[in-house]
């Protein structure tokens, strides 16, 4: 295939337009043309389900399951596997031809695109894979709001797989799915149209996002006020990144009196907050930042490494820990062990934990601690101290600065913004934005710390639920008359579904950077402007003005 491509969805995307040549992610042409053949296929087998589904006829739960993967493995940074990503793309063919067998059984029409009729051999899937991605809508704003809801798609699809994997589902966000991507690909949507969808998009989002909350806290029970070591012990480790709890349960497990530690990195670190982890005494802390580091940070590790989701940084071809890194569930890397789960959905991690015990214990690179654990049941229990201190004026504002952290020099901003905040304001904030302030000694007021982590990215539900607790409190019409202001850093798809359910909830004067999105045309970030008053970053200063 030639050498080009492109891809517009993640922050990083190539002189804030697009990538072309090759992903600042990593990613090259080939595995950009896999992901675009996937999303196709994708769209054909949503197509065919939701026409079953109209029609009344049940669509099996493995087409859920598959699409819910296949949109999870294209998100950014989580698969760079040509061949695992093709073999979904067959995967996909395979049960797109039998919903179709069922329609045409039962006499059913099925829509005439090329998502339902193309049905070329493997030797054409490259050939195919130019026509199908993201350019293929040609109207600049129509493209815009599709491709908005395709990635607020994948970041529902994240966060539907962690439930699910603990065993709660939902049909109506499975469909719901389904019939989004069945509308952009048969039904010519106008803009109106479209922006109803985005914001059926984040309806839906609040409510996976409240599926995974209770996922999570049924399972695991609610995260607590938790203090994390950030040094080493003399034991060899084993380093888990990415967000799904589920797998580190099984670790926690099975390497318990193997004289094995375990560690988080990235996303994980919130793990530590849950009550089920903390009887593990070798569950002895988190190593690291956020996910982009890893490269000298797995080195200095020495031991095994475990992605469990996305964010996952292609090694350097020198790199000392690649045969030390193994992948799971979504994620792929070319020449890494794949661990794959049982029929029961469990993994077998032996063959990582033989590895662990013939390495050197990690390199210490920090001491230390750092606080966690402030998701909304446990800020809730201080609601009375809260209230308490905005009434008597000891905090005036609260920050929430969620998201996603990355690599580019932009995003120093957020340390010296945090930096820069009156000492009368809290910082409310999930995902791995918080590495860029988590460790600076910003004190508390009145025993309340000033940086209240409420945990990963999907946690940003906690968030709403505090902010929405809070308008209850002072007895508040609107949630916009809180004295809470958003300074959102966006990464990848899963800030997207955030942002979009945070507009649902009605969530106004959001400030969006490093950069706005490159995937948002002129038109489209004016509908963002006017109804939402979306806003880029400006300078520190300026912004400590505006926000707090």
């Amino acid at each position: 295939m030639e050498n080009s491509m492109f891809c517009y969805q993640c922050q990083e995307a190539s002189k804030g337009v697009g990538c072309t040549l090759k992903g600042v992610c990593g990613k090259n042409s080939s595995t950009s043309a896999a992901i675009d053949l996937l999303l196709f296929v994708v769209r054909g087998v949503s197509v065919v389900a939701d026409t079953l589904r109209n029609c009344g006829y049940e669509v099996d739960n493995s087409v859920n399951t598959f699409v819910t993967d296949a949109l999870f493995s294209t998100i950014t940074n989580a698969n760079f596997d040509d061949e695992s990503l093709l073999n979904r793309v067959k995967k996909g063919f395979a049960i797109r031809e039998e919903l179709k067998k069922v329609a045409l059984k039962n006499n059913i029409e099925l829509p005439g695109v090329d998502e339902v009729l193309w049905n070329g051999d493997e030797e054409s899937f490259m050939d195919k894979a130019k026509s199908v991605g993201v350019l293929r809508e040609k109207n600049e704003d129509l493209r815009s709001l599709k491709e908005l809801v395709v990635y607020g798609l994948k970041g529902m699809a994240a966060y539907c797989e962690h439930a699910a994997r603990l065993g709660y589902n939902d049909d109506e966000v499975n469909s719901f799915m389904q019939s989004a991507l069945n509308l952009i690909t048969v039904n010519n949507l106008g803009a109106d149209e479209l922006v109803a969808l985005v914001m059926k998009t984040g309806e839906v989002g609040v409510k996976v996002m409240a599926l995974l909350d209770t996922a999570n806290t049924e399972k695991y029970g609610n995260p607590e006020i938790t203090k994390v070591n950030i040094g080493v012990s003399n034991k060899p480790g084993i380093l888990i990144s990415g967000h799904d709890l589920h797998d580190i349960e099984d670790l926690l497990k099975q390497t318990e009196g193997t004289g094995v530690d375990v560690y988080t990195h990235g996303e994980m670190l919130p793990a530590h907050y849950y009550p089920a982890f903390k009887k593990y005494s070798h569950f002895v802390g988190n190593y690291g930042n956020a996910w982009w580091k890893q490269r000298e940070e797995f080195t200095t590790f020495n031991g095994p490494i475990v992605f469990t989701t996305n964010c996952i940084v292609p090694p350097l071809s020198n790199a000392s820990y690649t045969e030390r890194m193994f992948t799971s569930n979504s994620t792929g890397y070319p020449g890494c062990k794949h661990i794959t789960e049982d029929k029961d959905g469990h993994k077998d991690y032996s063959e990582v934990i033989e590895i662990a015990k013939r390495c050197a214990a990690p390199q210490q690179i920090e001491e230390g601690e750092i606080i966690g654990g402030f998701a909304h049941n446990q800020v809730l229990q201080l609601a009375d101290k809260v209230v308490d201190a905005v009434k008597s004026g000891a905090i005036r504002k609260f920050i929430v600065m969620a998201g996603c952290d990355g690599r580019m020099k932009s995003r120093d901003y957020y340390s010296e913004f945090a930096k820069a905040l009156p000492q009368d304001c809290v910082i409310l904030t999930a995902g791995c934005a918080k590495y860029r302030y988590n460790k600076l000694s910003l004190g508390d007021i009145n025993g309340i710390p000033r940086v209240l982590d409420a945990g990963q990215c999907n946690d940003s539900y906690s968030l709403a639920v505090i902010a929405m607790k809070l308008k209850e409190a002072f007895q508040l019409e609107d949630i916009n008359e809180l004295p809470i202001s958003y300074n959102i850093a966006w990464y990848e798809q899963k800030a997207v579904i955030v942002l979009l359910a945070l507009l649902y909830l009605g969530v106004k004067n959001i400030h969006l950077g490093p950069t706005l999105p490159a995937f948002l045309s002129p038109a489209v970030v004016k509908v963002l402007v006017e109804n939402f008053g979306i806003a880029g970053i400006t300078t520190v200063d300026e912004d400590i003005k505006k926000l707090a």
